[in-house]
């Protein structure tokens, strides 16, 4: 990549018409006096406002903006994906939102912390503005769980996508072309030199947010199980613990008929627990389908994306 500029900066966007205008020009400040030539590549995830539009009339304006239009809506992860396999930094890739959330400014940060030697600089959130008291405390009790349940994979708890990785740790990143794709995950588990961050993240400036609390429960289920079985031995453990306990009420049972006779058992007991192990066994294969869910997709060996177009930035190294 001789002829490519030091750092890349993706961006990924779905429906981010109203902010992608501001977020450039502060995103060209805030590197404006980092010593090294740069791109930002700008993903659209087949939004259905005019964020196209829009990421086209910054490329015209700033030759430094490279646009990559997917073919449909793949998700954010993928998005970012595309991104990365996209990047012609040479140096190093910084991954940001377009919301404003993770301001732009502390990319300067996230350099001078690369240049001591880090291959991963990830951005730690000190405050979380614009957010919920809900949303607070569930991603503080999933950043938990993961930290409990994610075995030799660590995430570092109250930190996003925003990073910067040198060349080598992107080049490993991009050699992980897994289905599901769980980005915090996978950061964390290509490992390299790393170290934190902090900033205050701010609300979002324009639009509205593309995560729901379905949308957030449903990623939740992918980052556990994209990195660890704990669920599957959870179930062994508490099938297990069920057995136990139905062994004991049974030697109870008999141990009661020899002793007391054989009085004729209360129907509601019956019917109450036949269902809760009814409902024990249906949760026990829902967790076993999610896992089978994601082995049959992977055995499909699809792209993880098609590109529309892609257009590249006009800047090179200097």
């Amino acid at each position: 990549m001789t002829d490519a500029p030091a750092l890349s900066i993706v961006v990924p966007a779905y429906n981010e018409q109203e902010v992608l205008p501001e977020f450039h020009r502060r995103l060209a400040g805030a590197l404006a006096g980092i010593g090294l030539s740069w791109e930002v590549v700008y993903v659209n995830d087949g939004s259905r406002d005019t964020t196209l539009e829009v990421m086209l009339g910054l490329q015209a304006q700033d030759p430094r903006a490279a646009v990559v239009n997917l073919s449909r809506n793949f998700g954010k992860e993928i998005a970012l994906t595309a991104g990365l396999d996209h990047a012609r930094g040479s140096e190093a890739v910084v991954v940001i939102d377009a919301d404003l959330q993770d301001p732009p400014e502390v990319i300067p940060a996230l350099i001078a912390a690369w240049k001591e030697g880090f291959d991963v600089v990830y951005a730690q959130r000190n405050t979380r503005e614009g957010e919920t008291w809900v949303k607070k405390a569930t991603a503080a009790a999933f950043y938990r769980v993961m930290q409990r349940l994610g075995g030799k994979v660590k995430l570092p708890p109250d930190t996003g996508d925003f990073r910067l990785m040198s060349r080598r740790a992107t080049d490993a990143l991009l050699k992980l072309r897994e289905q599901h794709r769980f980005m915090k995950g996978l950061f964390a588990w290509i490992g390299f030199p790393a170290k934190a961050v902090r900033y205050d993240r701010a609300p979002r400036a324009a639009g509205e947010t593309k995560w729901n609390y379905w949308k957030l429960w449903n990623f939740s289920l992918e980052g556990i199980t994209s990195f660890t079985v704990a669920p599957l031995k959870v179930a062994t453990y508490f099938g297990f613990g069920i057995a136990v306990l139905a062994s004991c009420y049974l030697a109870f049972i008999v141990a009661g008929t020899l002793l007391h006779g054989n009085p004729v058992a209360g129907y509601p007991s019956l019917l109450a627990v036949t269902l809760f192990l009814g409902g024990v066994q249906m949760m026990m294969l829902g967790i076993i389908g999610e896992y089978l869910g994601r082995i049959f997709n992977e055995t499909k060996q699809r792209p993880l994306y098609f590109a529309e177009r892609y257009s590249p930035s006009r800047i090179s190294a200097e």
